[in-house]
C-alpha cells in the first residue's frame, strides 16, 4: 500500500494530475528539500502546477523500499531522456497518505 501511494506521487508529478497529487498528500504535508520548504500540501501543489523551472521533467526510479510508513525511493530526474540530477526522497505516510516528504539530491 505505501509503495503504491509513493509510486501514484511520482506518476501525478509526470503526468501533470494535481487532483491526484492532492488526494495522495496528506493535508499537513510537509516536503523539505535543499532548496527550500513546502509547509503544507496547498503551497507544494501550486509550486508544482504552476511554478515549477520545468514541468516538462519525468522520475525515472531506480529503488523503492517498503518499510510500512516509511518509503525510500532513489531515481533520476530526466529532461527528454536526459539526466538533470539524482535524488533520494524519503516519505512519511499514514493511512497511505503522504505526510512528509525529505529529499535529497546531487
Amino acid at each position: 500500500m505505501s509503495r503504491d501511494s509513493v509510486r501514484r506521487y511520482y506518476d501525478a508529478l509526470d503526468d501533470h494530475d494535481y487532483d491526484v497529487l492532492e488526494e495522495i498528500l496528506a493535508p499537513g504535508f510537509v516536503q523539505r528539500r535543499p532548496d527550500r520548504t513546502f509547509e503544507s500540501r496547498e503551497s507544494f501543489v501550486r509550486f508544482m502546477r504552476d511554478e515549477r523551472p520545468n514541468p516538462e521533467t519525468t522520475h525515472e526510479l531506480v529503488a523503492v523500499v517498503d518499510g510500512g510508513d516509511t518509503v525510500a525511493a532513489r531515481g533520476r530526474l530526466l529532461d527528454s531522456g536526459r539526466e538533470l540530477f539524482e535524488f533520494a526522497d524519503f516519505f512519511e505516510l499514514e493511512t497511505g497518505r503522504i505526510t512528509e516528504l525529505e529529499t535529497y539530491s546531487r
